[in-house]
């Protein structure tokens, strides 16, 4: 390792300028460079210290119920949360700044960086979410007594062919982890065959999928009409899913749309829309119902990831353009298929789990969209089994949480 850390500092202080003039011209910058390097100012911690580290946002969020559990569990800790971009940086600050004991980056894999940063902070335990692998810093983590820990572990399918390739030395850098914790089976038969210790590699499941219920009582005058919620739905999303509402709507006498647009400076937007289609529409905030409209449109905040709870099935926005897409398992807690465009790419995993069932489908068109929600429509049987795998999903993945929990009381 000695010779590893020498030369990947050399290459890396060797790409560093070409690096930042790329983003430069890109009009991006190192953000949180003085922190990657090692260079900030921390307060000496009393007592044991654990790190999460999430490299951007989905990471960051999906680490959520997990820190405040552990905030909870272990009140006496010092927690450190660390990301790797700007986005994921701003993200942590917004959600953990008020339960993290620091907030900062995490160190550039050359010793120098590595060695600043675990001086200062002085993890007892380091969790890494997902599966990055950063071999100087295993090792340095390892030589200090630091238990590093991959949760949430998982591995596509081409970077796994493409690590077998110098598999040695992935099994050689394993050995430093004190365990392996992944999303699947899957995930953890890739590892071990990668050189993980099967003896420290196990299936945790996925803490994306540790969404809570909430308890709600919807009024909006939902009874005998099947329910099509579409929510945090983008600009031309809009007009794609009242179009293919108005063309079920005649085959479909008892369905109504409640629409939730992802900004509600859209709601006007969405309003033109229903008059342009011939829809009647009403709004949330005016406690209008569904007896007196086609549309309820969700002008209010924070209810969204609740009325969830009415509905029958689910279109998830900012899948029909460049955003990603959103998280389908706010739907999905409450038993209710969903539906998504092709760009999930925020949500990938998820997606994967969901469209190996009928829990979650993927489509490519708003003809097939369409296509799909009449089939939802239509077929009963293929509608209850939809609902069924919803929960079927949710029963295989439970119990992330709790597994984490259970590592970081064995091993503090």
């Amino acid at each position: 390792m000695i010779l590893y850390g020498i030369l990947s500092t050399i290459i890396f202080l060797m790409l560093l300028p070409i690096i930042y003039v790329i983003r430069a011209c890109k009009g991006k910058f190192l953000y949180g460079w003085k922190e990657k390097f090692g260079f900030f100012k921390s307060k000496k911690f009393n007592g044991k210290v654990v790190m999460f580290h999430g490299v951007s946002v989905g990471e960051i969020i999906a680490l959520e119920n997990l820190i405040k559990k552990t905030r909870e569990t272990f009140p006496d800790i010092k927690i450190v949360v660390t990301t790797g971009t700007k986005t994921g940086q701003d993200i942590a600050h917004k959600k953990y700044d008020n339960i993290a004991d620091l907030v900062t980056y995490f160190p550039f894999d050359i010793p120098l960086s590595v060695n600043g940063f675990l001086n200062k902070i002085k993890p007892d335990i380091v969790f890494i979410a997902e599966t990055e692998i950063w071999p100087n810093f295993a090792h340095l983590c390892y030589k200090k007594g630091v238990k590093l820990f991959i949760i949430n572990g998982r591995i596509s399918d081409s970077t796994f062919n493409s690590y077998k390739i110098i598999k040695p030395f992935f099994k050689y850098i394993f050995k430093f982890y004190t365990g392996i914790f992944t999303q699947s089976k899957i995930d953890n038969y890739k590892m071990i065959e990668l050189g993980a210790n099967p003896n420290t590699t196990e299936c945790m499941g996925n803490l994306k999928f540790d969404v809570k219920r909430v308890d709600s009582n919807f009024e909006l005058g939902q009874q005998g009409f099947r329910i099509i919620l579409a929510g945090s739905t983008h600009h031309e999303e809009n007009e794609l899913i009242l179009k293919a509402f108005k063309n079920l709507q005649s085959e479909f006498s008892d369905i109504k749309l409640l629409i939730a647009p992802r900004h509600l400076n859209r709601v006007e937007n969405i309003v033109e829309l229903s008059k342009k289609y011939d829809l009647k529409f009403g709004l949330r905030s005016k406690d209008d119902k569904f007896t007196d409209n086609d549309i309820i449109i969700l002008d209010t905040l924070g209810e969204l990831s609740k009325i969830y709870t009415i509905c029958n099935f689910a279109f998830i926005g900012g899948s029909f353009n460049k955003t990603g897409g959103h998280n389908p398992l706010e739907a999905a807690v409450y038993e209710k298929p969903t539906i998504s465009g092709p760009s999930i790419h925020n949500f990938r995993d998820i997606y994967g789990i969901l469209d190996r069932c009928d829990a979650g489908k993927v489509v490519k068109t708003p003809v097939e969209l369409e296509a799909y929600m009449k089939k939802l429509l239509s077929d009963n049987e293929f509608y209850k089994c939809a609902c069924t795998d919803c929960k079927t999903v949710f029963e295989a993945q439970k119990g992330a949480l709790d597994f984490v929990i259970k590592k970081i009381n064995e091993n503090l």
